[in-house]
């Protein structure tokens, strides 16, 4: 799928046409990978310090 406008870049819309969205692509699985890895591991600083330190 194609998020470029004929006439804004024929090159870039070639290539598109030919191979794909790459960077469209990349981005949409960074996005999901960051959406699994944040409900996989808690990120959150915690509460309060640790009675053990």
């Amino acid at each position: 799928m194609s998020t470029v406008k004929r006439t804004d870049a024929p090159i870039y819309a070639q290539l598109v046409r030919e191979r794909g969205d790459v960077p469209s692509e990349a981005r949409r699985a960074a996005e999901e990978a960051l959406r699994r890895s944040a409900n996989a591991v808690d990120f959150r600083l915690p509460w309060r310090a640790s009675p053990y330190r």
